[in-house]
């Protein structure tokens, strides 16, 4: 088993930043990917950015790229989301989640593990 907490979020005004954290415990080998994803209310829960273990490969969702940044600290097993030019419509709940072998990075359903959430909510 792998536990997540997530920490950061908050309430921002659009064209801020925030960032985001999220440390594993547990089996922490089981993390191949480590990603965010967020729901808006009334919304499905979407895939945002995620980060494989091994060589640091990034992926992210068109609406985030180039604005939010992934990385994580394989020491601390922690994964990292800079989130920059924030608009209102990023306003979501985040999810940290954790991918133990690696299947298709953007699904929910091939993450098994999840932390809690954390607002993060963008004034217009």
């Amino acid at each position: 088993q792998v536990q997540l907490v997530e920490s950061g979020g908050g309430l921002v005004q659009a064209g801020g930043s925030l960032g985001l954290s999220c440390a594993a415990s547990g089996r922490t080998s089981e993390t191949y990917y480590m990603g965010w994803f967020r729901q808006a209310p009334g919304k499905a829960r979407e895939f945002v950015a995620t980060i494989r273990r091994n060589d640091g490969s990034t992926y992210y969702a068109l609406s985030v790229k180039g604005r939010f940044t992934i990385s994580r600290d394989n020491a601390k097993n922690t994964v990292y989301l800079q989130m920059n030019s924030l608009k209102p419509e990023d306003t979501a709940v985040y999810y940290c989640a954790a991918d133990p072998i690696g299947r298709y990075y953007s699904q929910s359903n091939d993450y098994d593990y999840w932390g809690q959430g954390t607002q993060v909510t963008v004034s217009s």
